[in-house]
């Protein structure tokens, strides 16, 4: 059993029901040879809809759930009585989740607060009875519309953590040993490499009872973009932080460097990600003394605000706290309303398969009755 159930991305089916067809019945009592018309409309096919549940984190439920069926309508009846609705289907998923279609990479819908309702596929419309299209001139008309008929899509469903702060770097940066220092998060931390393969969240706290959630992602590294390393696949997580923290380790060759290196790899992934207000944080300074630090901060990238910390023994968390809470609060970096731009069919194809939701799915059609419905007409007795 794999370590892990974080799933953020899964690609489903999804159908809506189709409408009722109407009726075509005859009123037919004892003492009413003349009834006329009194079919009544088809009821209509179920909507797929999605709501936001922030007691949903990961997309794994969605994963062994892969076709979404709503019900269909039922058809109409005598007495003027109105056929029984389809069943909608209610697709609960994380805050956060985004929408795209599986074919054309074309962006649907976001999901970003509890409750939120969208809805994906809309169910057909039941068809009118009989009784609609009685006229003077046709007083007893022998037919009825069908139900409209249903829709189905192929879906990508994308959850992108929703978090305050990001934490970019290398790996072994420190990026998960600082995320466990200011919260009570647990994340796995060790000695070697890609220690963290899923995203992780964790709320700090500020004075006053104030507090911001921090998300970390696995390590970048360089060539990330051509899929090196775990590639730029987690970096959808830190898309909606208002605010970046670039962790670069004290002990590297070039701290200016590296910057650079993560710096570009964001914009590989996403030019609109370079617009996010950014702080570098030097990580592991307790290695280093006053007159290192001093050596080391005219070589320190000058348009972003810096500071030397460390997790272990505290050194400047504090300060960090300070920082980020003064820029979370800016005005100017209050996040805007994310554009999201759809995907290249070329580009999305290879996502699926580096994703392994590559694969055909399998699903039949539901035969009906009402499919071949056709029009009846009553003879005209004027001629």
């Amino acid at each position: 059993m794999a370590e892990s159930n974080f799933v953020d991305y899964v690609k489903i089916y999804c159908r809506s029901g189709k409408g009722g067809r109407g009726s075509t019945h005859m009123r037919r009592e004892k003492f009413c040879p003349n009834g006329g018309p009194d079919g009544g409309d088809g009821g209509r096919g179920g909507h797929v809809i999605l709501r936001g549940n922030r007691n949903y984190w990961t997309l794994l439920h969605l994963k062994f759930d892969r076709h979404i069926f709503a019900g269909h309508g039922e058809s109409g009846s005598k007495s003027r009585s109105t056929g029984k609705d389809g069943e909608d289907r209610v697709i609960e998923v994380p805050c956060g989740t985004v929408v795209y279609d599986a074919e054309t990479g074309e962006y649907l819908c976001d999901v970003t607060d509890h409750g939120q309702e969208v809805m994906l596929l809309k169910g057909g419309r039941g068809g009118q009875g009989n009784t609609h299209f009685k006229t003077s001139t046709r007083q007893a008309p022998r037919f009825a519309q069908p139900g409209e008929p249903m829709q189905e899509k192929l879906v990508i469903m994308e959850l992108k953590l929703l978090a305050d702060v990001g934490l970019v770097g290398f790996p072994n940066a420190g990026k998960s040993t600082l995320l466990s220092a200011v919260s009570a998060a647990k994340p796995k931390i060790a000695d070697y490499p890609f220690t963290t393969l899923e995203p992780n969240l964790g709320i700090v706290s500020y004075r006053d009872n104030r507090s911001f959630v921090m998300a970390d992602i696995p390590g970048i590294i360089e060539g990330a973009s051509q899929g090196k390393g775990l590639g730029l696949r987690f970096l959808r997580h830190i898309e909606r932080n208002s605010l970046l923290l670039f962790m670069v380790p004290a002990d590297s060759a070039d701290i200016r460097k590296e910057y650079d290196i993560l710096l570009n790899e964001l914009k590989t992934f996403n030019p609109d990600m370079l617009d996010k207000q950014r702080i570098l944080a030097v990580t592991k300074s307790d290695m280093l003394d006053q007159e290192l630090m001093d050596e080391i901060e005219p070589t320190l990238p000058d348009n972003i605000p810096h500071v030397f910390i460390s997790s272990v023994t505290g050194l400047g968390i504090q300060a960090l706290k300070d920082i980020i809470w003064e820029e979370l609060n800016k005005e100017s970096n209050k996040i805007e309303a994310i554009v999201h731009r759809p995907k290249e069919v070329v580009s999305l194809r290879q996502e699926l398969k580096d994703m392994g939701e590559d694969g055909d799915f399998e699903y039949e059609y539901e035969s009906d009755d009402d499919d071949d419905f056709e029009y009846e007409y009553e003879e005209d007795l004027d001629d």
